[in-house]
């Protein structure tokens, strides 16, 4: 019999569930990263959803089965995790990983990332970048980096991206199959941002690599880019 298999949660289904006390993933000891990172990635849709099941080639099952059995279908099903069964998946990690602090030490979104799904599942990189015409970049995540602006008082995710995408003079080198972005990091004394728009859709066009796009002035397929 195979595992069961819980959808995303969608629309009036996923305010029902997911709103209210005791909803969410439960934190503790440090696991706000991770918390935080699993409920983007399962909770509301199903794009990466073959690493709960897919078999990849470095697969570790016992890991891909607490993922599903004990966070993603739980949170799908009743809109709760308990800390427990994050710390049994963190435990995992720090036996796979050989870094003896996943289980108390707060850690990089991004960092957690690429163990999980590069180490552990074997899965393939969901991002191509190339900065400056030099050679491509494989990665699981984009990182948000940019220096404080001045006229973005309360952005949207579209805005950071292009912004923080022109300063690196970056390009995605193919539309990805799964766009996961990390926003600003803040700290407990300074937040670049008080809040941050969420963007439902995301416009990729100026962000990819020689995709044919429209002049501004003429209306024709543009032959120059101006920064």
């Amino acid at each position: 019999q195979g595992p069961d298999s819980f959808p995303p949660l969608r629309n009036e289904a996923a305010v029902h569930v997911l709103r209210g006390r005791m909803k969410g993933i439960q934190g503790h000891c440090n696991s706000c990263y991770m918390d935080a990172s699993l409920f983007s990635l399962f909770s509301c849709t199903s794009v990466l959803d073959s690493m709960l099941f897919k078999p990849f080639p470095l697969c570790d099952r016992n890991v891909q089965s607490i993922l599903r059995d004990e966070i993603v279908n739980p949170l799908r099903k009743t809109g709760f995790v308990r800390a427990r069964s994050v710390m049994h998946l963190r435990e995992q990690l720090t036996e796979k990983g050989q870094c003896s602090s996943f289980t108390n030490a707060e850690k990089d979104p991004e960092e957690f990332l690429n163990l999980i799904m590069h180490q552990i599942l074997g899965i393939e990189p969901l991002l191509k970048l190339q900065s400056g015409g030099q050679k491509e970049q494989d990665c699981y995540c984009y990182q948000i980096f940019m220096d404080k602006q001045e006229d973005l008082v309360v952005p949207d995710v579209q805005q950071l991206v292009e912004h923080s995408f022109l300063s690196s003079d970056l390009k995605l080198v193919e539309i990805p199959s799964c766009f996961i972005i990390q926003m600003p990091r803040f700290g407990k004394e300074y937040k670049m941002f008080s809040k941050i728009i969420p963007s439902l859709e995301l416009d990729i066009t100026d962000l990819l690599l020689d995709s044919p796009r429209e002049c501004c002035v003429c209306g024709d397929v543009a032959t120059l880019e101006c920064s």
